[in-house]
């Protein structure tokens, strides 16, 4: 069981380490204002987490095994999302605007930014597609409901610490450019 465990938080440690919309979001509201709303940015992420594993354990597996269409049209519609960024990142680079993570424009208050972190991975295939895979996965080798949500608080702390490490990094690395210029 614990090995099981171990490879699923593995698997989370990869899958929140790599780039997508969350790390944009983040980012965006750390490079225009100070680390505060960027990390409630992250605690809405965070939240996002917990409603994702909860739904997951809950529903949508079960709806999966129920109706295997669901999980073809979940699969299909991922697909043709994934296959419109990379047209975009392809169209960027012909046409030479290379996309960067940019500050955002306007100032968010807090409940603002927890939102628009919610809303970022309430809305993220990635991170739809994830959370049924490791949940699927745990009930397929024998988990309870119960020990499946368990996975919920510590994908949660997993991403607000990587959030705030990466924040660190951001601000480390952006007064490192501001003493250099």
């Amino acid at each position: 069981m614990m090995t099981i465990y171990l490879s699923v938080f593995f698997g989370i440690v990869a899958a929140q380490l790599a780039p997508g919309p969350n790390l944009l979001a983040v980012a965006s509201v750390a490079l225009a204002q100070v680390r505060q709303p960027a990390l409630c940015v992250a605690a809405g992420v965070a939240s996002g987490v917990l409603i994702w594993v909860s739904g997951c354990a809950f529903g949508v597996v079960a709806l999966f095994k129920n109706f295997p269409l669901a999980g073809i049209f979940l699969q299909i519609i991922g697909g043709v999302y994934f296959l419109w960024l990379a047209w975009r990142a392809l169209s960027a680079i012909r046409i030479g605007s290379a996309s960067s993570i940019r500050a955002s424009k306007h100032l968010v208050s807090l409940i603002d930014a927890y939102k628009r972190g919610l809303f970022v991975v309430l809305t993220n295939p990635k991170a739809a597609m994830m959370w049924v895979a490791i949940t699927a996965f745990l009930l397929g080798s024998g988990f309870t409901t119960q020990e499946v949500l368990i996975v919920a608080p510590i994908g949660a702390l997993f991403g607000i610490l990587f959030a705030s490490f990466g924040l660190k990094f951001l601000y480390d690395g952006v007064r490192e450019l501001d003493s250099m210029l």
